[in-house]
């Protein structure tokens, strides 16, 4: 991994889906819908000053999203945010940064 540049994919974990299910109800208000399928696939990271989550995230159907989520260093004790997310997104679309 470069210095400021994204890990390799990797698949999900136990982890990751803890983060997915923490920032599902900030998606869902953005969104305004609800998402009764919400897995998530595979993950990216990158260190900031804290993390940068880049995660594949199954939302029924043949239908994928990719989150950004941020967690900030755990001395802040701030919640996950969901920074930033893609929408219309497939299985064999590649996660990058964005």
């Amino acid at each position: 991994m470069l210095c400021g540049g994204t890990s390799a994919a990797c698949p999900a974990t136990d982890e990751t889906q803890k983060i997915v299910d923490e920032v599902k109800p900030q998606l869902e208000e953005k969104e305004g819908k609800t998402f009764d399928v919400f897995t998530a696939v595979e993950f990216k990271t990158q260190v900031v000053a804290g993390t940068n989550y880049f995660i594949k995230v199954h939302v029924g159907n043949d239908e994928f999203m990719h989150l950004r989520v941020f967690r900030s260093l755990p001395h802040e004790s701030k919640p996950l945010s969901l920074h930033s997310y893609q929408s219309s997104k497939t299985k064999r679309d590649e996660l990058a940064f964005f």
